[in-house]
């Protein structure tokens, strides 16, 4: 913003506090947002970066502090409330209904029963939109017929349709291509030119150093800077939100290449709507080496992983562990022969959100030493267990005893890399690894796949941050609509490249 700005503010937050059991979230938080402003929310996990929004748009009450929309104080007790203040919020997880069109879920639950019933006027409006903004896709197809991009841009126009002054987006580009963001990116500039407020929450500092006009950083729930983004760096902003210098960039020791412990062969499978998912995906995986898998979400990874570790049958094929043919043998017995695996949605698939923290460390592995003695579960074997791997991973929680829903997000993916990695298996399967993780952690997570790369552990590597596979890959596979497009030398290709086989085009 130049010298000569002198900005409205649109909102202003002070002295917001929000507690839950054993934590204060956000403590004492004060911030201005002005009027055609982007202003990016920084934090490591647990800082407060969500629970803030989550305040502004309803989700929660704050137990002390105060809310002023254009100078006047407000009270925002539901999501309904914070659309009549004319506040909007996209978050990570889409919650859109996949039978229903973009039409009809954009209209969904707005208050003019007129509009929900002409939807021929409803079209109109979401066309004018689309124009305004310079969007193609078809809005009367049903969601699931969409793109994961696409079905992000959906989730957008709710949020404009009802007519919003502060739009509110939750880590927006998760599930976007290189080209999507840059698409999003534009749109978000033009929003701004014409008076909307953006409040940008993202864990990637080279997006906000793109996006964003002003940066909060928070840690540990408290406020520590505010600063205009044209003033600082991804260093600085990285320092103050870890509390400590962060390596950016993971030493890579020259690729090594071992025996050959897995050969995936012509693998078909469906997905859970009984379509072909995987369309005969081939690759071999050597000891020593990190084979990286790009692809936008919902292109079959998600189901590749899950033949690969006996979740989902496959329908033919052939999975080579060491030479023998495990193809649809169970978790279990593909555990014991040496298979680790980060699963991509960790709610699902990585923790039992009911069961302790301690627990949730040993899942899996309750019929093994150390966590048996006899015929019973060694209680004491678990806790001093569980409280090493607490210290060593920096997992945030007042107890080993604590229930892992009680966690945040990326303390309960925290959970799941310290079970896996200190399994040390034959093949790593990681999906999302720092998915939701701060630049601390991730650095960290960086640093262990690269020294089990070294010890000679074979990594199958499923990321949608594509600076994370050039950085820590010795090949990717690029999958779009459950075929292999290519796998490439990340030295000999681009980003670019890259984003357009993620898109499907060879």
């Amino acid at each position: 913003m130049s010298a000569e700005y002198k900005p409205e503010i649109i909102l202003e937050i002070s002295n917001l506090t929000k507690r839950f059991p054993g934590i204060v979230a956000n403590d004492a938080i004060s911030l201005e947002l002005y009027k055609g402003e982007i202003h990016a929310l920084l934090g490591e996990n647990g800082a407060g970066k969500s629970t803030l929004a989550e305040c502004l748009f309803g989700y929660y009450q704050a137990d002390s502090g105060e809310i002023r929309l254009l100078d006047q104080v407000i009270h925002i007790s539901s999501p309904s409330d914070a659309i009549d203040y004319r506040i909007g919020m996209v978050h990570q997880h889409f919650q859109l209904i996949d039978t229903f069109s973009s039409v009809e879920n954009i209209v969904l639950g707005t208050k003019s029963l007129n509009i929900i019933f002409n939807l021929d006027e409803a079209r109109q409006r979401i066309k004018a939109l689309c124009d305004q903004y310079e969007l193609s896709f078809d809005i009367n197809a049903e969601i699931w017929k969409l793109s994961i991009g696409e079905q992000q841009w959906v989730e957008i126009l709710k949020a404009l349709y009802v007519g919003i002054d502060l739009l509110i987006l939750d880590e927006p580009t998760a599930v976007l291509t290189p080209q999507e963001t840059d698409k999003l990116f534009s749109v978000l500039k033009s929003m701004k030119e014409s008076g909307l407020s953006i409040i940008f929450i993202t864990h990637k500092l080279r997006e906000v150093m793109a996006v964003a006009d002003r940066i909060s950083i928070l840690r540990k729930g408290k406020k520590v800077a505010t600063i205009t983004t044209s003033e600082t760096n991804p260093k600085e902003l990285a320092r103050m939100m870890v509390g400590r210098e962060v390596l950016f960039r993971a030493i890579k020791d020259a690729s090594f290449t071992g025996e050959e412990v897995l050969t995936v062969n012509n693998i078909w499978t469906r997905n859970d709507r009984g379509v072909d998912a995987l369309k005969g995906v081939s690759f071999s995986l050597y000891r020593g080496q990190i084979l990286g898998l790009a692809g936008v979400t919902g292109n079959g990874q998600k189901e590749l992983f899950e033949v690969l570790t006996g979740v989902r049958k496959a329908t033919q094929g052939e999975v080579i562990l060491s030479g023998e043919n495990v193809i649809n043998f169970d978790p279990y017995q593909l555990m014991l022969k040496g298979i680790g695996y980060i699963p991509e949605d960790r709610l699902r698939s990585g923790i039992i959100s009911d069961f302790k923290v301690s627990e949730n460390l040993y899942l899996g592995r309750q019929r093994l030493r150390p966590f048996r003695k006899g015929l019973f579960i060694d209680e004491s074997a678990i806790q001093h267990y569980s409280k090493e791997l607490v210290s060593q991973f920096d997992i945030t929680t007042p107890s080993v005893n604590h229930l892992a829903k009680n966690l945040s997000g990326g303390n309960q993916q925290k959970v799941i890399l310290a079970r896996e990695f200190t399994q040390q298996p034959k093949i790593l399967l990681a999906a999302q690894p720092t998915r939701g993780l701060d630049v601390g952690i991730v650095e960290y997570v960086h640093s262990q796949l690269l020294m089990k790369r070294k010890e000679g552990m074979a990594i199958l590597l499923a990321s949608e941050e594509l600076e994370e596979l050039f950085l820590l890959s010795d090949l990717i596979a690029v999958i779009f609509q459950g075929e292999i497009q290519a796998i490439l030398d990340p030295a000999n290709t681009t980003l670019e490249k890259i984003g357009l086989l993620m898109a499907g085009v060879r």
